[in-house]
């Protein structure tokens, strides 16, 4: 298991959200934090402390600027999802993402379009693509939420969902958009999920709120799940030391 770090923008701004309150627009969303230091700078620390496989996020329109900065500062380190689609796809790779990540342009009418879902991989390669397949549980499933996590999809996540999309993509990333940004612990359940049945690399996001959480979703990860800290982290105004999680390893070895 690893940390991956995040760049989560807003109008700009680095930001750390509570999950499901941002608008299918992007324009509004709760946040609980907002940063006056650069995207880049973020970028920067990332790339000196070696932390790859992170992910820059662009939450609504105003970010592109902000986003390519992020980029550029960590050449090939970092993996960059919002809006992204065949015809821009590629402008993101050319400045250094390492991935895209999609969700929405993948799904049509609640499923998903596997033309669609080709014609990105025709475009970027499936080992630079990434799937979101952030999700709300409910009725018994997670099921995966598109146009920024406000429209539930036919597609739950399980084994078999699992299986047939790694054969199209490098990695999944997967928000717990319930509890995202609420710092009241993980999703447990889905982390398990995860664990046991994703043939690809996959990171988790969401609700972890102390250092004991990564020691958490390794065990229940099976150490196959990666997993991305915000808004606790005191680098995005929560109280757990962003070094402290930079330096984690398995066991505390």
């Amino acid at each position: 298991m690893k940390f991956r770090p995040c760049i989560d923008l807003k109008e700009g701004k680095v930001v750390q959200i509570v999950g499901g309150t941002l608008n299918s627009e992007g324009t509004q969303a709760d946040s609980n934090f907002e940063s006056d230091t650069s995207p880049s700078d973020f970028a920067r620390r990332y790339r000196e402390l070696d932390l790859p496989g992170g992910h820059v996020i662009s939450l609504g329109p105003g970010n592109r600027a902000a986003a390519i900065e992020a980029l550029k500062a960590f050449p090939g380190g970092m993996h960059f999802g919002g809006g992204v689609t065949p015809d821009n796809a590629s402008d993101f790779l050319d400045v250094g993402a390492s991935h895209v990540i999609v969700t929405s342009y993948v799904f049509r009418d609640g499923v998903v379009d596997y033309e669609r879902l080709g014609e990105l991989v025709k475009v970027v390669g499936s080992k630079r693509l990434v799937l979101d397949l952030s999700c709300r549980f409910q009725d018994g499933a997670y099921w995966v939420v598109t146009d920024r996590w406000t429209r539930f999809t036919e597609l739950s996540v399980s084994a078999t969902t699992l299986d047939a999309l790694s054969k199209y993509c490098d990695e999944f990333l997967v928000h717990g958009v319930e509890v995202e940004g609420k710092m009241g612990g993980i999703e447990e359940q889905l982390v398990q999920l995860l664990g046991e049945h994703s043939p690809i690399p996959v990171t988790y996001a969401g609700g972890a709120r102390r250092l004991e959480d990564m020691d958490l979703v390794n065990t229940l990860g099976r150490g196959r799940v990666d997993l991305t800290i915000g808004s606790a982290l005191d680098i995005f105004g929560g109280k757990v030391p962003f070094s402290e999680v930079a330096r984690w390893k398995s066991g505390r070895g």
